[in-house]
């Protein structure tokens, strides 16, 4: 009964709060109301001109003023396979044991085995390559991505053609969205294993992987269409199939480009949408970057859908009016120009970009949700209503809101926004959009998400909440 009666308050907040709701119908047009509700096989709103009825099943989605444009995923790109093992030389536990102990690498004993290296023979080389490659697994699982990839380039520079360092290191690059670098490092690996050898349906995976992330989708569905040929693969099915709906999707859709983004977009749309999105996108860029002390490394892809398109090609919940896979995807079906309503999603997407990035993929639901809704500009409505159910125990636990929120119906979705909103604004009122973007920092690095808001906050999730619970006190003004 507790569940069903937080389920229901969050529906009303949802629809209650807003200021203006608008009806998307199927042929693009929208219809911008208030009261709606849905009334059997009808739907009912208020306008200025008086109270007005059309059928339901005309209607595509309404996007609710407080929650609109929901994004219904978001994970930053992140390819699903790992690197082969090193074929360990001779002696590796002993060299992986004298280069990691104490929960620390000694620098000492790698300079030593470095200066055997430039004076030795072919095995004093491997095991300054093996000593470097323990290095580099200690600081992986240490979260620290950054100095791993230095240490298998030092490894590289002592046994450039060990396809074992090279497709580690590219695994390396993908997750970090460098995705032309992991080109180049795979492109190394094909030129010292030919097709024939076992490491190439490794290879072409994690080519369409790059290529993808790079959004040249032609060249990913020939890579994985290559993998799948050499060795059959479940995981490159599934990836092959998407980017076959992507690359059919997209062949006739025309092209804009800037620094920072490489745009696609249906013919309906206009050119001057276009300009107007990447002007956006560019100004937001700008403004993400300052905030959160970061910057993707490569063009963020972003395509511009019909709606029927978008729903097609992204199978998201019908509750989501955008969502950002690596790609940034947003129905514009009907719009001429970038409006505020607009603006709003594009800053929203991009921010999932950047949190994505920032955190190595690693950002829970209620982090990424939360940051992209304060960053966008919305700010908690509703809060005596809220503070009530958070008085009364009914709000989410932030371990409950980890993870994928896909399966949530609309109200659901709702209260989880609701939440991680107010979350998030606390965090910043306390110790500003520094502690986000600490945080963030940590999180791809830390054992858990807690252990993140541990370090960086002096906090546990339990603290957290009643946090929010303050902060939503002080914003009431009942």
């Amino acid at each position: 009964m507790r569940q069903a009666a937080l389920i229901a308050f969050f529906f009303v907040l949802a629809v209650s709060s807003a200021n203006a709701d608008t009806i998307v119908l199927k042929n693009g047009r929208r219809i911008v109301a208030s009261n709606v509700v849905e009334d059997g096989d009808r739907i009912t709103y208020e306008t200025a001109a008086g109270q007005m009825s059309i059928p339901k099943s005309i209607v595509a989605r309404i996007d609710h003023d407080n929650f609109s444009y929901s994004s219904a995923e978001t994970k930053v790109f992140a390819p699903p396979v790992s690197a082969p093992p090193i074929d360990p030389v001779r002696g590796y536990d002993e060299v992986a044991r004298l280069t990691v102990h104490d929960n620390s690498i000694d620098f000492g004993y790698i300079a030593e085995l470095e200066n055997n290296a430039r004076s030795g023979g072919a095995a004093a080389i491997e095991k300054v390559a093996a000593t470097h490659y323990a290095a580099a697994q200690f600081l992986v699982s240490k979260g620290d991505t950054d100095a791993a990839i230095d240490h298998y380039r030092q490894a590289l520079s002592f046994a450039p053609d060990n396809l074992g360092l090279l497709l580690n290191l590219a695994v390396l690059y993908l997750r970090g969205n460098q995705f032309t670098t992991a080109l180049d490092t795979l492109e190394h690996a094909r030129r010292v294993m030919p097709d024939s050898s076992p490491a190439a349906p490794d290879i072409a995976k994690l080519m369409g992987w790059a290529y993808y992330g790079a959004n040249k989708m032609e060249r990913a569905v020939d890579q994985w269409k290559l993998a799948q040929r050499l060795r059959p693969d479940q995981e490159v099915e599934s990836a092959l199939e998407k980017a076959e709906r992507d690359k059919a999707e997209e062949e006739s859709y025309r092209e804009g480009e800037t620094v920072h983004f490489a745009l696609k977009y249906n013919g309906s749309a206009t050119p001057d949408l276009a300009r107007g999105i990447l002007h956006t996108l560019e100004e937001d860029f700008r403004d993400l970057e300052s905030q959160l002390d970061f910057s993707p490394p490569e063009q963020i892809g972003v395509i511009l859908y019909t709606e029927q398109s978008f729903a097609d090609i992204t199978r998201a919940p019908s509750w989501a009016g955008a969502i950002n896979d690596g790609r940034i995807r947003i129905p514009v079906q009907g719009l001429t120009s970038v409006t505020p309503e607009l603006g709003r999603v594009l800053k929203h997407e991009l921010t999932h970009s950047f949190v994505g990035q920032k955190s190595h993929g690693r950002a829970p639901t209620w982090l990424q949700e939360g940051v992209a809704q304060y960053m966008e500009g919305r700010r908690s409505a509703s809060v005596g209503a809220l503070l009530d159910q958070a008085n009364q125990g009914l709000v989410p636990t932030l371990g409950a809101l980890e993870g994928s929120w896909m399966g949530l119906s609309g109200s659901s979705a709702s209260m989880a926004y609701a939440w991680s909103l107010a979350v998030v604004e606390s965090i910043v009122q306390s110790g500003g959009m520094s502690d986000i973007s600490r945080l963030l920092d940590r999180v791809g690095s830390a054992a858990s998400t807690e252990d993140a808001v541990r370090d960086t906050l002096h906090s546990d999730y339990s603290d957290l909440q009643q946090q929010t619970i303050a902060y939503l006190r002080r914003q009431d003004v009942r």
